[in-house]
């Protein structure tokens, strides 16, 4: 069954902050085998002209889509999450993330298409500091696969 056409354009921002903290980062980092030393120690960062331990590219995927799972789940959208799979993601950054940054992200479902039998969801995120700073935007598209009509 197709996707939901009437969601694209809706907008959903996270319930609450989320906290960046240096063992958040170091986990990350493990979790994905980069042992960059700008992600765990902080005077190596403070050396290559960071304020604090840096998180590395992709860390925002960690929350991004927090504000986007309510829709998601959203039995109107039409998403089977038995067939889905992850198709790509992209940041575009303003400035890198560090430890003690306090994030937040607004999530709208930018894009839905079907491509042969499979339908591709697009949620682009907006984050920024808690003071209103721009920080990055991530793109996430997910396939239903033999979603479409």
């Amino acid at each position: 069954m197709a996707l939901n056409r009437d969601f694209v354009g809706r907008t959903y921002p996270a319930s609450t902050s989320y906290e960046v903290c240096r063992v958040k980062i170091r986990e990350f980092a493990a979790a994905i085998g980069d042992h960059n030393p700008i992600y765990r120690d902080p005077e190596a960062a403070r050396e290559a002209g960071h304020p604090d331990v840096v998180a590395p590219p992709t860390f925002p995927i960690v929350f991004s889509l927090s504000g986007a799972g309510e829709a998601l789940a959203d039995p109107e959208l039409g998403l089977d999450f038995a067939m889905v799979v992850h198709g790509e993601q992209r940041f575009e950054y303003d400035r890198p993330i560090y430890a003690g940054d306090e994030l937040l992200c607004t999530s709208t479902i930018s894009e839905i298409r079907s491509v042969g039998r499979n339908e591709l969801l697009t949620v682009t995120s907006e984050v920024s500091t808690v003071q209103g700073e721009p920080v990055c935007r991530t793109y996430n598209t997910i396939i239903e696969r033999g979603g479409a009509a």
